[in-house]
């Protein structure tokens, strides 16, 4: 990638950013043009070529920018500094509503990139999802008190499952094509938190 653009106005990289998150959000790898996102974006494609050098680039860029993002807003929401794991999750909705403010797109453009198999990303994207992921695991369980939790739990595999149906509303949105909310955000995650105290807590941890 070119650092000019980072010499770029922050409201233009936004722009620019915004623009990428949508068009690849709307379409596969394959099937998203430059020029749609230039268009989008509302600059000439050459100008986006002089920033990108390819699809590829602006493609993996945007992925690492969405967890750049994603960790910038679960640390000002205070999100790591919990020892409580639904009190994080808690914090850590407030932030992915403050980011649906910002780059309304990026959500569904991480979830669509997950899943995608071209070869050109697929390897890249894997493998930095694992080593994210694994990271964000091993230090929110580190955290956690298991007497806080129902006796002989398996935190990892707990967390594992709440992960993944948060994945899965998330992606059971995107299929329908519908447009996530930050209001209704809140309510059917605040109600999946309540399930889920309810499901892992000891009775006298509860709040």
């Amino acid at each position: 990638m070119n650092e000019r653009f980072y010499t770029l106005p922050p409201e233009k990289q936004q722009r620019i950013i915004n623009a990428g998150f949508r068009v690849f959000s709307q379409n596969s790898y394959r099937k998203s043009p430059m020029q749609e996102i230039a268009d989008e974006a509302g600059i000439s494609k050459s100008l986006l070529f002089h920033y990108f050098q390819n699809k590829k680039e602006l493609y993996l860029f945007l992925w690492n920018k969405a967890a750049d993002i994603t960790c910038e807003h679960l640390a000002l929401n205070h999100c790591y500094e919990s020892t409580d794991l639904f009190e994080m999750m808690e914090r850590g909705m407030y932030a992915k509503i403050q980011m649906m403010c910002l780059y309304p797109d990026m959500a569904a453009f991480a979830m669509k990139a997950f899943y995608e198999k071209d070869s050109n990303v697929y390897e890249d994207i894997q493998k930095s999802y694992r080593q994210h992921f694994n990271q964000k695991a091993a230090d929110a369980l580190s955290r956690l008190n298991p007497d806080d939790f129902i006796p002989g739990l398996d935190l990892e595999m707990m967390h594992r499952q709440i992960y993944l149906m948060s994945v899965g509303y998330l992606w059971e949105i995107a299929q329908r094509g519908a447009v996530l909310d930050a209001k209704t955000l809140e309510k059917d995650f605040s109600e999946m938190l309540l399930f889920w105290k309810n499901v892992y807590l000891r009775k006298e941890s509860l709040k």
